[in-house]
């Protein structure tokens, strides 16, 4: 069998045009991307024309989001606008950075689209048990909160330190301070009325191991990390949570947003499937050995990452993740990802920490 390509809508090409022409064009461009024209044998304006095409690009380098000066990212349409920065977790040297405007609270409002008001109540209130600091997921919690119609309490949380210790096997010491975060959200839950949140799988298991979260009136969470694996999803679903908690998990990063998972079926085998936000962000699975070729459907491969809002444009990005290739589903006609797990070839030099 060969490997088939991924088709692509009208509206993606369409939606690819639009973003290309907007971070290309003197009016609206990012300084980055305007320089970086420069240097290529073709011309964006002129040669972009499908999703298809983005592959003229090469491939994005993570160096070019290392360091400063940041507002080479900013568009000249947001140059008078607030701007934030987020990093990325800075577990392989000096953090990415991506700069943002409104993308964190329209990617959140439409993921709040996905998650079910029997198990997420709109008004309610919510606890965010993750990495804070200079991260975009703490902020877009609390903008999921607030969308919803909730509040949301958040503890302190460097994973940077975590990953500091477990460097330098200081694994003891890693325990405490994991502790020291579980007990922030046990005060939390005692203290207020809270009934969704976010947390990462490892968090997860060391929270319920000091609390019932059903008896503490938790009705959903959505849960991210690289242990999200499909032995932790069936030890969530069937002995951390049972069936009173609704147990969505989810896969995203600062450059690409959130992908959400697909409905839970018995039939999966507790597989952690994600379908990425099309248009604004794609995700497919290439060839490690050869990144310009999609694997077949249930092949293994890296994911490889494309980004196309108005704030952020990265073409071709090689993620640090591995996955199966999973195919459109009713709910979501596009590619999919299956069980994303660390990239072999950096398990030995990534450390993860609280994720």
């Amino acid at each position: 069998m060969t490997p088939t390509i991924q088709p692509t809508s009208a509206s993606l090409d369409a939606w690819t045009r639009e973003v290309v022409r907007w971070h290309f064009s003197p009016e609206t461009g990012t300084p980055f991307w305007i320089d970086r024209a420069k240097t290529l044998d073709f011309d964006p304006l002129r040669d972009i024309h499908t999703y298809q095409d983005l592959d003229k690009f090469g491939f994005f380098e993570d160096e070019w989001l290392r360091g400063g000066p940041v507002r080479r990212w900013v568009p000249k349409a947001y140059e008078h606008k607030p701007i934030f920065t987020f990093e990325t977790g800075g577990s392989t040297g000096v953090p990415k950075s991506r700069i943002a405007h409104e993308d964190f609270r329209i990617d959140y409002e439409a993921f709040s689209d996905t998650l079910p008001d029997k198990f997420f109540p709109r008004g309610t209130d919510w606890l965010h048990l993750g990495p804070s600091g200079p991260r975009r997921l703490r902020l877009a919690v609390e903008h999921l909160a607030q969308h919803r119609g909730g509040i949301a309490f958040c503890v302190d949380l460097d994973p940077r330190w975590v990953i500091k210790l477990i460097k330098r096997g200081d694994i003891q010491e890693a325990e405490r301070y994991k502790q020291h975060c579980i007990d922030q959200a046990l005060t939390l839950l005692k203290a207020h009325e809270i009934h969704c949140m976010f947390t990462t799988p490892k968090l997860l298991e060391a929270l319920c191991e000091k609390i019932d979260l059903r008896k503490a009136g938790i009705q959903g969470i959505f849960c991210g990390g690289t242990e999200m694996t499909p032995q932790f999803h069936r030890f969530a679903k069937e002995e951390l949570l049972g069936e009173e908690i609704y147990f969505a998990p989810t896969y995203g990063n600062t450059l690409m947003g959130l992908a959400v998972h697909k409905p839970f079926d018995i039939a999966d085998n507790y597989a952690v499937i994600y379908y990425p936000p099309s248009p604004r962000a794609m995700i497919e699975v290439v060839d490690p050995d050869e990144p310009s070729r999609l694997v077949n459907y249930g092949a293994t491969g890296r994911v490889r990452l494309t980004t196309l809002t108005k704030e952020f444009f990265m073409p071709r990005f090689l993620e640090r993740d591995e996955c199966e290739r999973e195919p459109p589903c009713e709910k979501y006609p596009w590619d999919g990802v299956r069980n994303v797990r660390p990239f072999r070839k950096f398990q030995t030099t990534v450390v993860e920490g609280v994720y």
